[in-house]
């Protein structure tokens, strides 16, 4: 079959691989009709190794080095591994991609998000930027009739929003801010909205994002090249602070921006996946009681981004910026996204496109 492989920085290519063999007892596999590139995904092509374990297996998965992309998936079970019920070859599905082992504390106490020995699919197991990749079924989530097939792919991004989201707890009639309206962001923004919230503010620098931001729902955008944004969200809420923010980013001065947004008693989620530490005076919270909780991609919550989009609370059509074909997937995919990054949200991917 064909499949995007990760050689190094700078090096995917899409070659020849086997087929995947036949799934293990507990597993499945699909045929993959659309399968979303991620940031994490474009953290390999232009900074890894980050997350592909090089040194060493995996000890969950034993993968090293040489991996196929991809985790924002949707397609169609190929075929079932021993012990599976429940689905049936042809039935259409999503997978979460955090797959653990189900025997350390967090796993055991509802926590598989931040296993002991967590393994991505497709960055520390072979993923699903190819024509089959092979998941434990407990990870998979059935997709209702008439459920839009691209949106299949926008899920994993949206759970992740969605979780960031039940992790700052109630949001009814609460006002957010979100920093950073990159794919991530607009999730947070589209989730919030549906959670509840009142009004949600939108911080960003880049015009295409900017309209993005309105387009799914942010109240306001408010750029930090333009405008003293502290004193504009202390406007906003008659001089309080943001109830909730959520850093989408993933930078040292915006996170303490994403803080510095909210007011006493507030809380602070970072979603944000940060490449270098920042300074901090922690007295900041102690004299606000401000609170920062961090939230690790999603715990079960591709049920509800599912229930969300097919009774239309959550639309990811706004979201699909490029729909482009596996053998594109280095020129109009990862160099697109390199290029221009502000232009775009969300490239798909279908290896069945362009045959």
């Amino acid at each position: 079959m064909r499949a995007a492989v990760w050689h190094g920085r700078n090096d995917i290519r899409v070659e020849q691989v086997p087929l995947p063999a036949d799934p293990a007892p507990g597993w499945v596999q699909i045929q993959v009709d659309w399968c979303g590139i991620c940031g994490s995904d474009l953290h390999e092509y232009v900074a890894g190794p980050v997350f592909i374990p090089v040194d060493a297996p995996h000890p969950l998965t034993g993968i090293q080095g040489q991996c196929i992309l991809g985790h924002e998936f949707c397609g169609r079970i190929a075929k079932l591994g021993a012990g599976v019920e429940g689905y049936a070859v042809g039935d259409p599905v999503a997978a979460d991609a955090c797959q653990h082992c189900g025997t350390c504390y967090y796993c055991t106490h509802g926590m598989y998000n931040i296993c002991e020995r967590l393994a991505f699919t497709g960055l520390m197991n072979n993923g699903a930027f190819a024509e089959r990749v092979n998941v434990p079924a407990n990870l998979l989530y059935r997709l209702p009739p008439g459920f839009p097939a691209e949106a299949g792919a926008l899920i994993e991004p949206l759970a992740v929003g969605m979780h960031a989201v039940k992790k700052a707890g109630s949001l009814l009639g609460q006002t957010v801010v979100v920093v950073g309206a990159g794919t991530i962001g607009l999730c947070t923004i589209m989730c919030a909205k549906a959670a509840g919230a009142a009004r949600v503010i939108a911080l960003e620098m880049s015009s295409a994002r900017k309209a993005k931001a309105l387009e799914v729902g942010a109240s306001v955008v408010l750029d930090p090249n333009q405008c003293d944004v502290l004193a504009e969200v202390r406007v906003l809420t008659a001089g309080l602070g943001a109830d909730v923010s959520f850093e989408c980013i993933g930078n040292k001065y915006t996170a303490k921006l994403a803080i510095d947004t909210l007011r006493k008693a507030g809380k602070c989620v970072m979603v944000g996946i940060f490449e270098e530490p920042s300074e901090f005076n922690f007295f900041e919270l102690v004299s606000t009681e401000k609170q920062v909780i961090g939230a690790l991609a999603y715990n079960g919550e591709f049920a509800d981004v599912i229930a969300f989009i097919a009774d239309g609370r959550l639309d990811i059509r706004p979201l699909v910026t490029g729909r482009i074909g596996l053998e594109q997937i280095v020129e109009l995919g990862f160099e697109e996204l390199v290029n221009n990054k502000e232009e775009n949200v969300k490239i798909i991917v279908s290896p069945g496109l362009g045959r």
